[in-house]
């Protein structure tokens, strides 16, 4: 041990001498420190009612940490903590009638920190039932108290800009054709009236509120929504309408049961549709016409995106006619409120070819929806390869060969030669290209100067051609994100696409 200590130090004394030897003017090489990353996979894990043990693969060359303060019911079993591992995570078994959910950050100092999202299935019976299940009449006289007269036209040149509260109230879970989830299940914190009108301060008139309701019944077997969530609802509608601001609610995906269109499924799902309708816009009628309902969202033959066939759009098209005919079937006011029927999978083309106005016994009180994210390689597509630019301000080459300026203005045009300018107005329900952050910096701001300039050209020409642009915030500010705010504290995080979207707003 000794004689080892005193090897050591002589060494140390030689290569002492060697840089004292060197001329001050000799500079030294410095040694370049390797790129932190780190990789999460899966970065979501679901959890039966029992319990069980999930496992994820981290993969860093550096140093990470998993961080589950305060999160008792699932704990990961370490045993390293640098470079690559499996990581084990146990859950509980959930007595609870409710789901549960966990958001769990893992970082690597110098690299971007992985959310991994954790949720977990009610016990088995699912939500409670009788005093829960909401008790209504399914008709009332009609009542047209604080429903202008306007037409859906007149109503869209007052509606502005819009924001979407993205992967929030729709958070649902699907497992093995059992259904949860709840407000905080995608990761996003629960909504309150502080933030509604930070929005509201930031310059949007309208709210689209994305809303899923099979996975809170009362009554699974009677498909009757409980009553505590359809007041979850209203909560937030009223945060937005207390700003004075539109809002739209619909069904939003919900599992995915409206993606079958086709004749051997129709009868059963329009009836699905019909009992979901005939409960929202009964609780809903007395709210006058600052509240609008929009029958689905993005509606298509699961995992088929090409073109629809005809049984595909007929199919489509009576769900948006069941939707119409059930809401105004409950009378009060929603016999005249403005109701917002979508085109196929609300792709400009399929709706300009496909698309079939419901006959409705209220004239002028429709709108169509569409949803714009030209061209995919640039918007939404996140392997490799994909486009990080847009448009003719694109440097070096990074840039699609279709769905440019002249593309998108085509698309708008349409929307307004076959909708607008028939007296049908249009919500451009969604937009939003990936916020492309783990780019290398010199990528990122041709990227990001890009992405606003995208956001901006789309807002200003879906207003000039009369359609109301609500843009796609999904709350999650990492990369491959669309967040403006921090749904945490109401600070802005992307000022960039907000500016965007107002700028194109001023100008109309």
């Amino acid at each position: 041990m000794m004689r080892g200590s005193i090897s050591i130090l002589l060494i140390g004394l030689f290569c002492f001498g060697c840089f004292a030897c060197k001329d001050d003017k000799d500079e030294v090489t410095p040694i370049e420190e390797e790129e932190v990353y780190l990789d999460v996979n899966p970065t979501s894990l679901s959890f039966e009612s029992d319990g069980g043990e999930k496992e994820v693969s981290i993969n860093s060359n550096g140093s990470w940490n998993i961080d589950f303060t305060g999160i008792s019911w699932v704990r990961p079993n370490i045993s390293v903590s640098k470079g690559d591992a499996i990581v084990k995570f146990t859950a509980d078994k959930n007595n609870s009638t409710t789901n549960r959910s966990a958001a769990i950050t893992v970082s690597a100092q110098g690299a971007q920190p992985v959310r991994l999202q954790l949720t977990q299935a009610p016990a088995e019976g699912g939500l409670p039932s009788g005093e829960d299940i909401f008790s209504y009449e399914p008709y009332i006289q009609v009542d047209n108290t604080g429903m202008r007269d306007l037409s859906s036209l007149e109503l869209s040149e007052l509606m502005g800009v819009g924001w979407n509260l993205g992967n929030s109230l729709e958070a649902v879970i699907v497992n093995n054709g059992v259904y949860s989830g709840g407000e905080t299940s995608w990761g996003n914190p629960a909504t309150t009236k502080e933030f509604i009108t930070t929005v509201r301060e930031a310059g949007f008139n309208t709210i689209r509120v994305p809303v899923s309701w099979s996975h809170k019944l009362a009554d699974k077997e009677n498909m009757l929504i409980s009553l505590q969530w359809l007041k979850r609802v209203e909560e937030i509608v009223n945060f937005a309408l207390d700003n004075d601001m539109f809002v739209i609610i619909n069904i939003h995906w919900d599992g995915g049961w409206l993606n079958h269109p086709t004749y051997d499924k129709q009868d059963e799902i329009n009836t699905r549709l019909a009992k979901y309708w005939e409960q929202i816009a009964a609780y809903f009628r007395d709210y006058d016409d600052h509240l609008l309902f929009a029958g689905t969202n993005e509606v298509m033959m699961e995992n088929d995106y090409g073109t629809p066939t005809a049984e595909y759009l007929a199919v489509q098209n009576s769900f948006n006619q069941t939707f119409v005919s059930t809401v105004r079937g409950t009378g009060g006011r929603n016999a005249y409120r403005h109701l917002v029927v979508q085109g196929f999978n609300t792709n400009i083309s399929h709706t300009v070819n496909g698309f079939v106005m419901p006959a409705d016994d209220k004239e002028d009180r429709l709108f169509a929806e569409v949803h714009y994210y030209d061209p995919w390689e640039y918007t939404l597509k996140e392997d490799a390869p994909y486009n990080t630019q847009w448009g003719s301000i694109a440097e070096g080459g990074d840039v699609g060969s279709w769905g440019q300026e002249e593309w998108l203005e085509e698309q708008m045009a349409l929307m307004k030669t076959n909708f607008v300018d028939k007296g049908i107005p249009v919500i451009l329900g969604e937009y939003s290209p990936l916020h492309r952050k783990d780019l290398p910096s010199d990528k990122y701001e041709l990227h990001q100067a890009s992405r606003v300039y995208y956001i901006e050209y789309l807002t200003r020409e879906a207003i000039k051609n009369g359609l109301v642009p609500i843009y796609w915030d999904n709350g999650y500010a990492g990369n491959n994100g669309s967040a403006i705010f921090d749904r945490n504290n109401g600070k802005i995080v992307d000022q960039g696409a907000l500016d965007a979207i107002m700028k194109a707003k001023g100008e109309n």
